[in-house]
């Protein structure tokens, strides 16, 4: 015979190994999907920072427009100077839904993000980056002319 043989005790030691992979992601979404399904600000930070500080810090920077025409694609950028970011967040405080996006980073990922948000009304924005030890913020308040969310 050509190969290894599967042996009873390497087909368990395999099962057991996939069944962890495949769990571990959907552990890890299981706390960020009560977040996003949050409408109070202060249950998403418990979500998804438990009771790590969050601070303020000019090291966050949050670039979005002070006035946006259209809620519906309002851009913002997110980046961080912070060494050891493992997620970058971003909360709209008025939305229905507060909590926008979560992004999980991996260490050689760079500390930074780009996107569109929908706000349905004039709100602070928040961006939230998470380390292991903290959480710091940046926050910047949007004033919207036409909503984006059915208004």
């Amino acid at each position: 015979m050509m190969g290894k043989q599967i042996t009873r005790r390497g087909l368990l030691q395999g099962l057991a190994a996939f069944s962890f992979l495949v769990t571990l992601p959907l552990k890890l979404m299981a706390r960020a999907s009560e977040a996003f399904e949050s409408t109070r600000v202060d249950r998403i930070y418990a979500e998804l920072f438990g009771d790590m500080k969050i601070e303020p810090s000019s090291d966050v920077k949050l670039r979005a427009p002070e006035i946006a025409e259209n809620g519906a694609v309002v851009p913002i950028s997110i980046s961080t100077n912070i060494s050891g970011v493992q997620s970058i967040s971003v909360v709209v405080d008025k939305n229905p839904t507060p909590l926008s996006a979560t992004f999980q980073l991996g260490p050689s990922s760079p500390p930074e993000i780009s996107m569109r948000v929908k706000m349905g009304q004039s709100s602070v924005i928040r961006a939230l980056v998470q380390t292991e030890a903290q959480v710091y913020m940046a926050s910047r308040e949007v004033k919207v002319t036409i909503g984006g969310c059915g208004g």
